[in-house]
């Protein structure tokens, strides 16, 4: 048998000031060979892959459309119960994160449907949740004893730590939405637990809606009582609402070169991000809009909820359609259209913003050739 060749170690070697350059010697590699022996390793050989000179995201720009994958999703409603599976998800598997079963960077995404008259078991867990409606009528949360009805285009809170449980009406019809957590995050930071309720379901202690009432009135929050918990008391954010605060900003600005006309749902209380590790928004193209290219850290899954278009990200064009689902990793160029010059288009957005910010590592940038505009390869 002809001998092994030593392992190389200067893969990564850069002959670059300043950057690891250190090739390799026979008496290097027995010395290499001899520090793994106590669980150690010499930095220069690997420092220029882990302090890379940029972003170099593991995940890759991935469409998901949304008539490929219902048929599947509802499929599942006659292979499992929703009390055996837990949660009753078709999650969403970026090719390039599967080791942590993640949609795109540190953020998970799933589909997930219910039946008239089925309740989930309540639950709590470390991770951060949110729900975007997709289709159904008769669909509810209740979070720590608030409970919400939702219909399409509604998005809504299930912050960490708090008893949550997913049901439909039984006057309802079967409902799909799309599913976000921080899973990853946060199983990266090894800091995930999870509980079944005692009673397997809450009680609702609250008038149906009430945190919307409370605090879903533009720019007033009860004088009453304090809301010192870190995340939105909002809870739910309706869609007709969020639509026509759009319109209302968009008739008196021109709107991001970047994003269209979007905006950020908020903590009302704080004016900071809804969750502590998970950003939300939504944009408007408007008919016949084309926005220019730029990148900047932080990972972002879309959800087209009205209209139709395309997004070019990393030089490769991406055709969406209404409830479709696609994701930008981080620091990769990408622009939007709209392709209608008629109508406008709507994506709902949720990201891991928040980390960045709260950790100085947000950067963003222009894309500067061709006008602001990447060729696409298709």
């Amino acid at each position: 048998m002809a001998p092994t060749a030593p392992r190389r170690r200067d893969e990564y070697r850069e002959d670059v000031a300043g950057r690891a350059n250190v090739g390799d010697t026979p008496e290097l590699l027995a010395y290499y060979d001899d520090l793994e022996r106590y669980e150690a390793g010499a930095l220069w050989t690997v420092a220029n892959k882990i302090e890379p000179w940029q972003p170099k995201s593991g995940s890759v720009p991935v469409l998901w459309r949304y008539a490929d994958l219902r048929e599947p999703v509802m499929r599942s409603l006659d292979l499992v119960t929703a009390e055996k599976a837990g949660r009753r998800v078709i999650y969403l598997n970026n090719p390039g994160r599967r080791d942590v079963s993640a949609a795109v960077g540190w953020l998970y995404s799933g589909l997930q449907v219910m039946n008239p008259g089925e309740v989930a078991s309540s639950h709590a867990h470390s991770a951060s949740a949110l729900r975007f409606i997709m289709e159904g009528e008769g669909a509810y949360t209740v979070v720590d004893g608030h409970k919400m009805t939702l219909g399409a285009n509604d998005f809504v809170l299930t912050p960490n730590g708090t008893w949550h449980e997913h049901g439909v009406e039984a006057t309802g019809t079967p409902c799909i939405w799309q599913d976000g957590l921080d899973i990853p995050l946060v199983n990266a930071l090894e800091a995930n637990f999870y509980v079944v309720h005692p009673n397997l379901q809450q009680t609702v202690g609250h008038p149906v809606d009430d945190m919307r009432h409370a605090f879903g009135n533009p720019g007033l929050v009860p004088s009453t009582g304090t809301w010192s918990k870190p995340y939105s008391p909002l809870l739910k954010y309706e869609w007709a609402p969020t639509y026509e605060a759009l319109n209302r900003y968009a008739k008196v600005t021109d709107g991001s070169p970047y994003d269209g006309v979007m905006m950020n749902y908020i903590n009302p209380v704080s004016g900071g991000p809804v969750m502590q590790t998970i950003g939300a928004a939504m944009q408007m193209l408007r008919p016949g809009e084309k926005t220019k290219a730029h990148r900047h850290t932080g990972s972002f899954i879309y959800q087209c909820c009205k209209g139709s278009g395309y997004s070019i990200i990393e030089g490769k064009r991406f055709d969406w359609q209404e409830r479709d689902i696609f994701c930008v990793p981080s620091w990769m160029w990408h622009e939007h259209g709209n392709l209608s010059d008629r109508d406008d288009a709507c994506l709902f957005t949720f990201n891991d913003l928040p980390v960045m910010q709260a950790l100085s590592l947000y950067r963003e940038e222009a894309f500067g050739d061709n006008g602001g505009y990447q060729q696409a390869a298709g």
